[in-house]
C-alpha cells in the first residue's frame, strides 16, 4: 500500500508505542496507597481516582498540543482538577506525589503489543524517526528504559524543538533534518489532530493507530488496531 517511494517513517511515542495509560495506571495505583489516598477520598479502590485523572490528563494534553496551556499548568491542573471533581480540596494534594509520579511513570516499560517486533522489522526496510509532544526528560527516560532509542535515526521532542504537533513547522523541521520529502514520508500515531491531520496538512501520508477500535473518521484514510499490521502493509 505504502511501500512505493516511502523511505521515512515517523512515529509518535505515547499512546502509539509506549502504553501511556497502562503505565500511568500502574504508577497511580501504587502511589494511591503509598500516600493514603484511600483514606483521603474514602475510596478503598484507586479506580475512580485513576479514571478521573485519565480524563483530565487527556483533555489537558489536547490544550497543550495547541499551546493553550504551559507545561507547568498541565502538570498542576491534571491533579488539582481531579481532586476538585472528587470533592477534595486541591490544596491537600501533596507535592511529593507529583514528583514521584514524574520520576516513576517514565520508567515503566509497558509497550503496545508487537512494538519491538514491528520496529525491528520496519527498521530493516525504512529510516525510522520519532516525533513526540512529550516532555524531554520523560521521553528520554521512556526510550532508555524500554530499549526503544536504538530503532530511531532521529528523535524530535517538541519541548526541545520549541513547536508542538500539529503545527506544520515541527513536521517540516523533522523532514528537513532527516532529508525526507513529504511523498517519501509516513506518519504513524494515535492522535487524530496532532499526528494524523497534522501530518496530512504538510503532504505526508498517515496511518491512524487505533487500538481502541473507535469509529474511523471520514477524513482518515488508513487505520490499524495492532502495530503488527504494519508488517503486512509496509
Amino acid at each position: 500500500m505504502f511501500n512505493q517511494g516511502k523511505k521515512h517513517i515517523f512515529f509518535d511515542l505515547d499512546h502509539t508505542i509506549w502504553d501511556f495509560d497502562k503505565n500511568a495506571e500502574e504508577t497511580l495505583h501504587e502511589l494511591y496507597f503509598k500516600y493514603k489516598f484511600d483514606r483521603l477520598f474514602n475510596q478503598e479502590s484507586s479506580t475512580r481516582f485513576i479514571e478521573t485523572y485519565t480524563i483530565n490528563n487527556h483533555r489537558l494534553w489536547g490544550l497543550y498540543h495547541h499551546g493553550k496551556i504551559t507545561k507547568p499548568e498541565l502538570r498542576t491542573a491534571r491533579f488539582a482538577d481531579t481532586f476538585t471533581q472528587l470533592g477534595v480540596d486541591p490544596k491537600l494534594f501533596p507535592e511529593e506525589f507529583e514528583l514521584e509520579y514524574l520520576a516513576v511513570c517514565p520508567q515503566k516499560t509497558n509497550l503496545f503489543p508487537n512494538a519491538h517486533e514491528t520496529l525491528a522489522y520496519l527498521g530493516d526496510r525504512y529510516n525510522l524517526h520519532l516525533i513526540s509532544n512529550g516532555f524531554k526528560e520523560a521521553c528520554e527516560t521512556k526510550l532508555e528504559k524500554s530499549d526503544l532509542k536504538k530503532y530511531f535515526k532521529h528523535i524530535f521532542i517538541s519541548e526541545v524543538v520549541g513547536i508542538n504537533k500539529p503545527d506544520p513547522r515541527i513536521f517540516q523541521f523533522a523532514m528537513t533534518t532527516a532529508f525526507a520529502q513529504p511523498q517519501q514520508s509516513l506518519m504513524i500515531g494515535d492522535n487524530l489532530d496532532a499526528d494524523i491531520r497534522g501530518a496530512v496538512n504538510v503532504g505526508m501520508d498517515a496511518i491512524f493507530f487505533n487500538p481502541g477500535n473507535i469509529e474511523k473518521p471520514e477524513d482518515v484514510t488508513h487505520m490499524i488496531i495492532d502495530l503488527k499490521e504494519l508488517q503486512s502493509i509496509l
